[in-house]
C-alpha cells in the first residue's frame, strides 16, 4: 500500500501539479522564447546584411574615389604638360619677337647712320664750297699771282682736311 501512501503525501501532489503546471506553460513558453529567439536571429541577419551592404557600398565608393584621384593626377599631369608645352612656345614666340625687335632696331640704327653720313658728307661739300668761295674771294680781292693763289688754295684744302678730322 504504498502507492496509497504516496498518493496521500501533499508533496507529491505538489510534484504532480508542478509537472501539469510546467507541461501545459512548456509548450507555450517554448513558443515564446523560441519566437524571441527567431526575433532576434532575424534581426542578426538582417543586422548583418546591413553591415554587408554598407561594407559593400563603402568598398565601391572606396574604387570609385581611387579611379576618380588616379584620372585627376592623370589630368593634372595633363594639364602641366601642356603648361609646360605652352611656356615653351610662348618663351620661344618671345625669343623670335625679340630678335625681330633687335633687327628692326638695328635696322633703324643703320639707317640713321647711313642719314648721318650723307647730311656729313653734305656738311663737308658745303664747307668746302664756302672754303674755296671764300679762298676766291680773297684771291680777287687781294688780286694775287698765280703762284699765291695756288699757295692759298692748298692752304685752304689743308685747312679743310684738319676742321673735318
Amino acid at each position: 500500500m504504498e502507492i496509497f501512501e504516496i498518493a496521500e503525501d501533499p508533496k507529491f501532489w505538489i510534484a504532480v501539479a508542478f509537472a501539469i503546471f510546467v507541461a501545459l506553460v512548456w509548450k507555450p513558453v517554448l513558443k515564446a522564447v523560441g519566437g524571441m529567439l527567431d526575433d532576434r536571429a532575424r534581426r542578426i541577419k538582417a543586422d548583418l546584411d546591413e553591415a554587408r551592404r554598407l561594407r559593400e557600398e563603402a568598398e565601391r565608393l572606396i574604387a570609385d574615389y581611387r579611379k576618380k584621384q588616379s584620372e585627376g593626377a592623370a589630368e593634372a599631369e595633363a594639364i602641366i604638360a601642356r603648361a609646360r608645352d605652352e611656356a615653351l612656345r610662348l618663351r620661344h614666340e618671345g625669343e623670335v619677337n625679340l630678335d625681330a625687335a633687335f633687327k628692326r632696331r638695328e635696322k633703324a640704327a643703320l639707317e640713321k647712320i647711313t642719314q648721318a653720313e650723307a647730311q656729313a658728307m653734305a656738311e663737308v661739300r658745303n664747307e668746302a664750297v664756302d672754303l674755296a668761295v671764300a679762298a676766291a674771294r680773297r684771291i680777287l680781292a687781294e688780286g694775287l699771282d698765280a703762284e699765291r693763289g695756288a699757295a692759298l688754295i692748298g692752304k685752304s684744302i689743308q685747312e679743310l682736311g684738319q676742321r673735318f678730322r
